[in-house]
C-alpha cells in the first residue's frame, strides 16, 4: 500500500468564490483510477498539542503501490488541478508512506 498525503495552505487573501473553486478542483482528483481512497477536508476540532491544525486542506489518496501513485502523477485530472488552482495556495507540504 502506498500513501499520499497532501496539506495545503491556501492564500488568506481568498474570495469565498477562490476557496470554492480550490475544494471542487481537490474533490475532481478522487476521479483518478488509480486510487483505492480518497478523502479531503479541513482539520479536524481535535486539538492536542502534537496535532498540526495551520493548513486549511488536507488530501488522504491510497493506493496500492508505488505505481498506481505513478499514475496519478501524470494523470490529466491531477495536472489539470494543479493548472487551475496553483495560484490558490501558499504551501503545500507532501507525505508519501509504504506499508511494511
Amino acid at each position: 500500500m502506498f500513501v499520499h498525503v497532501v496539506n495545503f495552505w491556501l492564500k488568506k487573501d481568498l474570495s469565498e468564490a477562490d476557496r470554492q473553486k480550490f475544494v471542487e478542483g481537490v474533490k475532481t482528483l478522487g476521479n483518478i483510477e488509480s486510487i483505492k481512497t480518497f478523502s479531503v477536508g479541513p482539520p479536524a476540532a481535535t486539538d492536542r498539542p502534537v496535532i498540526d491544525r495551520s493548513y486549511d486542506f488536507c488530501e488522504l489518496t491510497v493506493f496500492d503501490d508505488a505505481a498506481g501513485h505513478d499514475e496519478y502523477q501524470v494523470h490529466p485530472l491531477h495536472l489539470k488541478f494543479i493548472d487551475d488552482c496553483k495560484h490558490l495556495w501558499e504551501k503545500v507540504l507532501i507525505y508519501d508512506s509504504e506499508s511494511i
